[in-house]
């Protein structure tokens, strides 16, 4: 393979490139163009110890190290196989290699046109590559790892000047939990490569990416609802929602998580879908096998989101379709057609959104003390049979119907947080004991709150 070679030009390229880095990395104001990726460079000098200048080339692991990488997202990579077929389909005639990495930045798979492997061994972008920006610097890789967002670095934007030649977009890939797993990268070996046409790739490769979260998320929830709420704007990625059948939230992605303040501890006291949307059990009994659309109005206010409901995977038997379970995987988040919903659900009546809000309030601060009607209804600022007739038109429920879910919703998360006995649980969340408890959290749950503790543990 013929390698590069550094022409009189291509130096003062090289030199200059330098010199922008150590300016940047020093402190001083980063160039047109440079701005996203400038505390990048900081790192990459400071933290790191790089030197810009450093010629080596990235480094590959021997196929008995990268074992040890790849086994533990050998179910992510089936997964993912479709979507990576897909962009390659589109980027492979631009010259693109296509690279899904672990969160260490190990290359675990890879797509790209066999006659041109030494090109891609000697630039590393290649099976077994390590684009770790600690140890390569400012990279579509590497710094979508650290930064957790997608992230597009062209020619220059790199810190070592050795990668000056080329364009990568890294796109993250969250698991079920939340947390990064994987990072999906398009990478082109072009220095005539323009910064606009490579900003297109990088759009790809982010549809991509999210296609495969979605994907994982499915697959690990295919037997629970799925709710897949439509973002409220273009260039979000949407939220998915998990739910069992006592409509509470079993799982939420990454998007869901920080749109909704939700966190583990919540999910694993089973958050009810209720305290987030207006009630609407009707939803969950359906009949429905496949996807129907609906619109889920936010709790204490007129404000919709548009969303499709896919019922739970059945078990493959000699009845029904095998492809079915391929069907429930299938990524659809972004085609939600918004134009086949139902009309969105007006609260007509009911309490405004800061009463609503105020009620709201005063319930979790007070939860474990005696609340009746007549201190929440003062609460909104109304007399006690208005209160009552438009918080159920908002709400859905009765206040006391209402108090006796919040209540059972932070006995659960006691039960799962602490190891208190029941009857203590039970006074603190406002029951008059034990046996009080037990006859809501049944009705409510199922189970009784012994049994939903050993569930947890």
């Amino acid at each position: 393979m013929r390698l590069p070679e550094r022409s009189a030009s291509s130096l003062d390229t090289f030199a200059g490139h330098v010199e922008h880095v150590c300016s940047v990395a020093q402190g001083a104001a980063p160039p047109p163009g440079i701005e996203a990726v400038s505390s990048s460079w900081q790192r990459s000098a400071k933290k790191y110890g790089l030197d810009p200048v450093d010629s080596k080339a990235p480094r590959i692991l021997t196929p008995a190290e990268l074992k040890h990488f790849r086994e533990p997202l050998d179910k992510l990579t089936f997964s993912a196989q479709e979507e990576i077929d897909e962009l390659y389909k589109v980027v492979r005639e631009a010259g693109y290699a296509i690279l899904l990495c672990d969160s260490s930045g190990v290359v675990v798979a890879h797509r790209g046109e066999d006659m041109r492997a030494s090109e891609f061994k000697y630039w590393g972008t290649w099976l077994g590559g390590v684009w770790s920006e600690e140890l390569e610097g400012t990279n579509g890789i590497g710094t979508c790892i650290i930064e957790e967002r997608p992230v597009t670095i062209h020619r220059s934007q790199h810190f070592r000047s050795r990668h000056i030649n080329l364009s990568c977009s890294g796109a993250p890939i969250f698991g079920v939990d939340g947390r990064l797993i994987a990072v999906l990268d398009v990478s082109a070996i072009d220095p005539e490569l323009s910064e606009r046409a490579h900003a297109l790739t990088g759009a790809l490769t982010l549809r991509s990416a999210c296609a495969i979260e979605e994907r994982v998320f499915r697959e690990h929830f295919r037997r629970e609802w799925i709710v897949a709420v439509a973002p409220p704007e273009g260039g979000a990625p949407g939220m998915l929602l998990a739910i069992d059948g006592n409509q509470r939230i079993m799982g939420a992605n990454r998007f869901a998580r920080t749109s909704l303040m939700l966190d583990d501890r919540g999910l694993r006291a089973g958050t009810s879908l209720w305290s987030i949307f207006e009630r609407n059990v009707d939803i969950f009994r359906r009949q429905d096998r496949t996807d129907f659309s609906v619109r889920l109005l936010i709790a204490g206010s007129n404000d919709s989101r548009p969303a499709l409901v896919t019922p739970p995977d059945r078990p493959v038997t000699a009845s029904n379709n095998p492809t079915s379970h391929d069907v429930h995987t299938r990524p659809r988040l972004g085609s939600i057609d918004v134009s086949t919903l139902p009309p969105a659900p007006q609260a007509w009546g009911g309490l405004s959104p800061g009463a609503m809000r105020r009620v709201r309030e005063y319930v979790e601060v007070h939860l474990g003390e005696t609340i009746d009607l007549s201190m929440l209804a003062g609460v909104a600022g109304l007399s006690v049979h208005h209160f009552a007739r438009q918080f159920k038109q908002s709400a859905g429920v009765t206040p006391h119907v209402y108090l006796t879910q919040k209540r059972v919703e932070r006995a659960q998360e006691m039960l799962v947080r602490t190891d208190l006995p029941l009857a203590e649980i039970a006074f603190a969340v406002g029951f008059f004991d034990q046996g009080h408890l037990a006859r809501h959290f049944r009705h409510l749950l199922g189970k009784t709150p012994r049994e939903f503790r050993w569930s947890q543990r």
